[in-house]
């Protein structure tokens, strides 16, 4: 996972700086030249030097800061940021010293030139270089998890290359594909051989109304849009897997080392492509306890990769966890607690390789003490004296909820069809009801996707997020559209006489008279 070289002297403070053009190269010579440029560059000559070369705007980003900052804390270790115009514009000669290297690409970033910097001088790596080379790439990716034995969705890949016409088969059916032999039903997935491309698309059966949601990088407040092209790109290469159904959400990963992993949920991108952000615009994550196998996999990726700080993907479906992307070098947002863990693993692990070369006298620590332990008011090992838990009975689970209104003439066929008149509310729990909220809200779709109106895209959105939540299927044994088993959801329908009453002066021109229905639809297990 660290590559690890031999580097010279002992260490007596910590400090954090920037290099600079101005700090040459040294030609390989030892320990002689080694301590003569620490003197011209004004550093103990013994101080271990852990360098971060990346993009200025990762390394000045908040996580990376924090993250540094407590680095700093540790006595032996100093901080040196490569500038970005010495990364870009300078031969590696050129570059800062270090004897620890923190390096990981991003858009624009010269990995060749990183790798030669890594043989020249030889530092320990954190992430190794050369295997970033590989999670650029999703094929590579998938085979590396194969040969690991790591669970990934059934995948087939279409290479349209010139050179391999024999990978490239693809046989495309109303509702199915298939890629080299290899039959993929809809809904599956669509992904793109570069891992740097985003663009990721769901293809959804004629049976759910056909269409396909397209996902990419976050824009604003979305991250994905519905389209009702059905067919699948005929230019690039891809990789087509079976889709796997969830609770709606996906599981991010951090791992700091094999033994440290910490893990977040966000809402998937798929489900209706508006990105849920908090009060202060940022996306809310929920906290994840990761289960034995999933800490197990976690371990198993990071050793794969050779990447210490490493993030990847995991859908929980079917009873199982299943990796479906590796991101390579990441970092947690807004978690203090992360921060202290990360620089606390950092350290103690360049202090474990490095220490004894440099003749530090310092105390490596045990195996378990790696993992950071919370200092208290009377010692440094928190002992656990109660358990504090909050649990709602068993027949109310929470539920996330939406709100549309709707004035279809279908929707008050159905409320009336149910007595929802008699008391101007109702209800919709049984399967036969909920296939019936379906089935219009497929119809509507399809006829709004004739018109480009704003207040129709609008309600394109809601009527898609409508469908799609009534088509999650969290069956473990058959996974079909329309059985409605596995996940509680039900649709209420109140009557609104003169329609939806305004908020504010602005909606006065947009809304419309005469009578309404609002739907508020409910789901979760």
């Amino acid at each position: 996972m660290m590559s690890h070289t031999s580097s010279p002297g002992q260490s007596s403070g910590s400090a954090f700086f920037m290099g600079g053009e101005d700090d040459e190269g040294y030609e390989d010579g030892g320990d002689w030249e080694r301590g003569t440029r620490r003197r011209e560059m004004q550093l103990d000559p013994y101080v271990i030097v852990v360098g971060i070369c990346c993009m200025m705007k990762k390394s000045n980003s908040k996580p990376m800061t924090q993250i540094l900052e407590r680095l700093c804390r540790f006595e032996f270790i100093t901080v040196s940021i490569f500038p970005e115009d010495v990364i870009l514009s300078q031969p590696v000669e050129n570059w800062p010293l270090c004897d620890c290297l923190i390096s990981f690409h991003s858009k624009g970033f010269p990995l060749d030139k990183a790798v030669s910097y890594a043989k020249l001088r030889n530092p320990l790596l954190i992430n190794d270089l050369n295997m970033q080379y590989f999670i650029q790439d999703r094929r590579e990716v998938y085979r590396i998890l194969q040969e690991e034995g790591i669970d990934l969705p059934c995948y087939a890949v279409l290479n349209r290359d010139p050179d391999t016409p024999e990978e490239c088969n693809l046989v495309e059916g109303e509702d199915q594909v298939e890629v080299n032999g290899d039959v993929f039903q809809k809904p599956f997935v669509e992904k793109p051989v570069c891992a740097e491309d985003h663009n990721v698309y769901i293809y959804y059966p004629s049976s759910a109304g056909g269409g396909s949601q397209r996902l990419f990088r976050k824009i604003g407040s979305r991250s994905s849009v519905y389209s009702s092209e059905s067919s699948v790109r005929k230019t690039g290469s891809y990789i087509y897997e079976e889709f796997m159904p969830t609770d709606g959400t996906d599981v991010k990963v951090y791992t700091v080392g094999p033994d440290y992993a910490h893990a977040e949920a966000r809402k998937s991108p798929a489900l209706d492509g508006k990105v849920e952000r908090d009060s202060e615009g940022k996306e809310v994550r929920y906290p994840v306890i990761l289960t034995a196998m999933e800490k197990l996999v976690a371990r198993k990726v990071c050793l794969a990769f050779k990447q210490t700080v490493c993030g990847f993907d995991l859908l929980r479906a079917n009873g199982h966890s299943f990796v479906c992307d590796v991101n390579g070098f990441s970092f947690v947002k807004n978690s203090m607690k992360y921060y202290d863990d990360c620089a606390k693993v950092l350290g103690n692990m360049v202090m474990r390789e490095l220490a004894p070369q440099f003749q530090i006298p310092w105390s490596i620590p045990t195996e378990a003490e790696d993992i950071p332990i919370v200092p208290t008011t009377s010692g440094t090992m928190m002992e656990l004296r109660c358990v504090i838990a909050i649990i709602r009975h068993g027949d109310r689970t929470p539920k996330q909820k939406m709100k549309m209104e709707v004035r279809n003439s279908m929707f008050f066929e159905l409320f009336g069809k149910y007595g929802g008149y008699k008391s101007g509310k109702l209800k919709l729990k049984k399967p036969k009801q909920l296939q019936e909220v379906l089935d219009i809200a497929r119809r509507l779709l399809v006829d709004a996707g004739q018109n480009s109106d704003c207040e129709v895209e609008e309600k394109k959105s809601k009527l898609g997020q409508l469908k799609t939540v009534l088509e999650m299927e969290s069956s473990v044994n058959d996974y079909q559209y329309g059985h409605f088993s596995g996940i509680n959801r039900k649709v209420q329908l109140t009557y609104l006489p003169h329609g939806r009453p305004k908020t504010s002066s602005e909606e006065e021109d947009s809304l419309k008279e005469g009578p309404s229905l609002l739907l508020v639809l409910k789901w979760g297990s």
